[in-house]
Formats: structure tokens, sequence, C-alpha cells
């Protein structure tokens, strides 16, 4: 058991692309904070937002395993494969989802100047742009080249 523990905890591409993931979530907040001005923590912990963490983690597991097990090797293509749904899910069907709730929302509001008292409003922040999708690929990637590079 203790073994099994030790190679979960010292799985190289797991702890790759969990730093990542940290990272992109760190920057998130910091970005929101460049742009808007104010503090929002909560985006340290929510999906969507600049980098996107999603692709940071996926891409960042992808390179770490091509640069360690070899670009041919099948898990090399599993990665990939899993990183492009990833990514593809995230600038597409989640960001569509976003879009609907920003609508689904003002007609809340509509409905709630009428009178008529509903639940909390939808999260919007659900997926991403495609620009953020690629600053998160690319952040994966980098994040994986330093690993590689220190370690």
């Amino acid at each position: 058991m203790q073994e099994n523990f030790a190679d979960f905890a010292t799985n190289r591409h797991l702890l790759t692309a969990l730093f990542a993931l940290f990272l992109a979530q760190i920057l998130k907040v910091l970005f929101d904070y460049w742009y808007t001005r104010s503090w929002k923590k909560a985006l340290a912990i929510s999906p969507g937002g600049m980098p996107s963490s999603h692709s940071a983690l996926t891409v960042a597991l992808m390179a770490s395993i091509g640069i360690h097990e070899g670009f041919g090797t099948t898990l090399f293509a599993i990665s990939a494969v899993l990183a492009l749904v990833v990514m593809y899910d995230a600038a597409g069907v989640r960001r569509a989802a976003g879009e609907q709730a920003k609508a689904i929302n003002i007609i809340f509001e509509r409905l709630e100047d009428r009178g008529l008292k509903l639940d909390k409003k939808l999260k919007e922040l659900l997926g991403h742009r495609p620009i953020e999708v690629i600053a998160g690929a690319l952040l994966g990637m980098g994040v994986a080249g330093a690993v590689y590079a220190v370690f």
C-alpha cells in the first residue's frame, strides 16, 4: 500500500500536469486583476478564464509523456486525444453552455423585475475563448518543458 502511494506521489507526469493546473489557476486570478483591478479569489477554483487550466493540465500531461516515454508511444497518443477532446469541449460545448446561461440570466432578471422570485443565477463562466485554450496549451507545454529541463 505504501509503495503504491509513493508511486502515485512521485509520478512525474501527474505532478507536472498538476503543477500546470495550479499555475493556470493562479494566473487566472492575476490576469483578471490586471484586467479589472479587483481581486476575485474565487477564480482560483473556477472553470473558465485566462488561461484554460483544463488545457494546461492535459497538454502538460501529454507533453510530459511525450518527452519521457516517446512521441510515438500508445500512451502519448492516448494523452494527445484526451487533450484534444478537453480543449474542444472547453472552447465549444462548455463555452456555448456559458453563453446560454448568460441569456437565461437576462430572462430571469426581467422576470424578477416583474415580481417573480427565482433561484440564484446560473454560472456563466464555464468555457473558454479559443485564445484562452491556446494560452493554456502553451502553458502546459512550457511547464512540461521546464520540468524536463530542471529535473
